[in-house]
């Protein structure tokens, strides 16, 4: 084994310095030739170059050079293919020590060899397969049977034992007479056959011919009848063919993420090709450091995110433009390298929307390198109820992702979490994750806390540039989505302006987004939108919704969308009036020291339970109400359960993250968690310290500043 000395290119020598050709006096023309003098090189020199010196090629300069001392001269570093220790250089044309070259060497045969590989006088190991009559069949590899005749045989050999056989004749039409040999001292050198090493990309022009191909396994797929790898390199994937019996696992010792060396027949599969695998090996290594190292230098490069304009002018955008790179070109290099991704996102309009601006991205890409069914395994989208990744999303994610694992052979996850994930309270389902080697990234414009980021590969957040929540998820998704794949943008450019209103943003960025879009919606369609998608979350659950979310937010039949929307708003609004006639009246109003009204609900006991409007979006239709009704009045709207409370605000500056975090301090017992925006949250507690909970939190309300 041998490898090039990289100090010197493989030369031997390095050019230190140059002086004019003693030949031809610098000027780079030959004098005068007696071509009767000339060796058979030096004609062939001077034919070729002409007139041109001989020397320095017309150059009119000689490189001065000296031996490279890391290699001393060699050019290269060898290493005996049998033992692997260091060698001077080549051994009696072999690359072995002088140790190993004392022993006899038998050569074990790769499947990929036939018998072209074999050569009289050699060494083989090989199987016993049948006995007959005349003599001993043997199997020197999968492909490969020969013969050993009686009249050669000494002593008796039984099927399935190993034996060590010498090439005695290579016979017409590929039949061979072999000799068995005992040896009590030997070296295996393991053979392969001799083929050129191809990228996938050249695979289409193969067809009929055999080739070896490098590259790392990222799936194994077993049929009924062969078992499918799916090997990539570093310009695409080739699915690979190997067959062992029907339905039986092939190369059981070959996982997803190895990297192999497969050699084979490329073969036509409809419009693609297929390798037939005759070998299969796990590469370690320098072998497997230099392939990977190919591969991630070409990953890295085709990864490269789109360079884009932002759909609106926004220092905090351009301030989070490398972050948000960073996001897409991880999900690219799923997307190339068969990662499957998991979507999470928040099951209301925002998260819907950013969750949208995504997979209209990704889908096409995935499609691409997987076939029109890659969608099905290797991409899922999944709403979290709660606004955080919590217990029970990441359980059923790594369930699911073990399954997948053990019947399609693929890796884990890459879990993108949007309008959710920035928050303390999403550590314990992101420990588990991280557990099953599951890494994440999150897009989000809750308030986030610094902690999460030792789980993230990649975290886009306002807050981390001075930004606030006014820049929603389905904003920062969706310029995400056009780094990802800038063929979408003409057909997600609306969900910036639906995700803007259903999250009552205010911030310059929100207005630019629904004005770009009101040729075509106004602000009551984007509002009906946003209505639409939080009463269908609330009926879907855990379901993703596929189809119903795409006709509301009118990616399909224009009139279905028009109908459907029409309809849902009307269903959601006689449910939210209905709510709101039974909770106003039992709303209780408040002047606090500093001026704010405090507004306080108990949506337990006055307020329909288990259907929609859930206690979350009751609580903010009232505090809707409440605005109209004292306009231009700071206020803070306090809807509170048996174990929760949800806090809306306007007017005063809040900061309900911190005030989570003191009241978990200062409540002992109280199980006090939660968080949110900063004007906007919601608190847990245990439902035996909600008194001294609720007393606390209307302290902390009562001394917040007035804006």
């Amino acid at each position: 084994m041998s490898e090039k000395c990289q100090e010197c290119g493989g030369k031997g020598h390095k050019v230190v310095d140059s002086k004019k050709c003693p030949d031809c006096k610098g000027v780079g023309k030959s004098r005068s030739v007696d071509l009767m003098k000339l060796s058979e090189k030096d004609m062939d020199s001077f034919l070729k170059n002409g007139s041109s010196c001989m020397k320095c090629k017309g150059t009119g300069e000689i490189e001065i050079t000296e031996q490279c001392i890391a290699c001393s001269g060699r050019g290269a570093f060898y290493k005996c293919r049998i033992c692997g220790v260091a060698t001077e250089g080549l051994y009696n044309g072999e690359e072995v020590c002088p140790s190993c070259a004392k022993k006899q060497i038998v050569y074990k045969l790769d499947d990929s060899c036939n018998i072209e590989e074999l050569e009289v006088g050699k060494l083989y190991h090989a199987v016993v397969r049948n006995i007959a009559d005349f003599g001993v069949f043997v199997d020197m590899n999968s492909n490969m049977r020969g013969l050993i005749h009686s009249s050669n045989m000494k002593e008796e050999l039984k099927v399935g034992e190993d034996v060590i056989v010498a090439v005695k004749e290579i016979k017409p039409r590929g039949k061979m007479d072999l000799v068995p040999r005992k040896l009590k001292e030997y070296q295996t050198v393991d053979l392969e056959k001799d083929l050129p090493t191809k990228l996938a990309s050249e695979l289409q022009k193969l067809v009929g011919t055999s080739v070896r191909v490098e590259g790392e396994i990222i799936q194994v797929k077993q049929t009924a009848g062969p078992t499918i790898f799916t090997i990539a390199d570093e310009t695409g994937q080739i699915s690979a063919a190997a067959f062992e019996s029907a339905g039986e696992r092939a190369y059981p010792h070959i996982t997803s993420d190895m990297i192999v060396s497969a050699t084979g027949d490329i073969t036509a599969r409809g419009d693609s090709v297929q390798l037939e695998i005759k070998s299969l090996k796990k590469q370690g290594g320098p072998k497997e450091a230099e392939i990977r190292k190919r591969i991630e230098a070409a990953l890295d490069r085709r990864a490269e995110p789109h360079d884009i304009q932002f759909m609106v002018e926004s220092e905090i955008l351009e301030k989070l433009r490398p972050s948000m790179r960073k996001v897409a070109k991880e999900i690219r290099k799923a997307i190339i390298t068969s990662t499957p991704i998991l979507l999470r996102h928040h099951a209301d309009a925002d998260g819907m929307t950013a969750a949208l601006a995504i997979e209209k991205a990704i889908v096409p890409l995935i499609k691409e390198v997987n076939g029109q069914d890659g969608e099905y395994y290797f991409y899922k989208r999944a709403p979290s109820k709660a606004p955080f990744y919590e217990m029970a999303d990441v359980v059923r994610d790594i369930s699911f992702a073990l399954e997948d694992a053990a019947r399609h052979g693929q890796k884990m996850p890459l879990v993108v979490s949007v309008d959710n994930g920035s928050s303390i309270e999403n550590i314990p389902a992101m420990r588990q994750a991280s557990v099953y080697g599951i890494r994440m990234i999150v897009v989000d414009h809750h308030h986030p806390d610094k902690e999460v980021d030792e789980f993230l590969i990649a975290h886009v957040n306002p807050a981390h540039v001075g930004g606030d929540f006014g820049i929603t998820a389905g904003m920062l998704c969706t310029e995400v989505a056009r780094m990802i794949n800038k063929d979408v943008e003409n057909d997600i450019r609306h969900l910036p302006a639906v995700a803007a209103v259903g999250d009552r943003s205010e911030a310059p960025e929100a207005k630019v987004y629904i004005q770009m879009v009101s040729d075509k919606y106004s602000l009551q369609d984007l509002k009906d939108m946003a209505l639409a998608l939080d009463f269908e979350a609330y009926w879907l659950k855990f379901n993703n919704g596929k189809g119903i979310i795409d006709d509301i937010l009118n990616f399909g039949d224009e009139k279905i969308h028009r109908n459907l929307v029409k309809v849902l708003c009307e269903q959601a609004n006689e449910m939210i009036n209905e709510q709101i006639d039974v909770c106003m009246s039992h709303v209780k109003t408040q002047t606090l020291p500093n001026g704010a009204l405090l507004n306080v609900l108990d949506v337990e006991n006055y307020a329909h339970t288990f259907t929609f409007p859930p206690p979350g979006k009751t609580s903010g239709e009232v505090h809707d109400q409440l605005c109209r009704k004292f306009e231009g009045k700071p206020l803070i709207t306090l809807g509170f359960g048996p174990d929760f409370a949800v806090i809306r605000s306007k007017g005063v500056k809040m900061n309900i993250p911190r005030m989570v975090r003191e009241l978990h301090e200062e409540v002992k017992g109280g199980g006090v968690n939660g968080g949110g925006h900063l004007v906007v949250g919601s608190i847990k507690f245990v439902e035996g310290m909600r008194t001294e909970v609720l007393s606390k939190l209307a302290e902390k309300i009562g001394a917040v500043e007035v804006e």
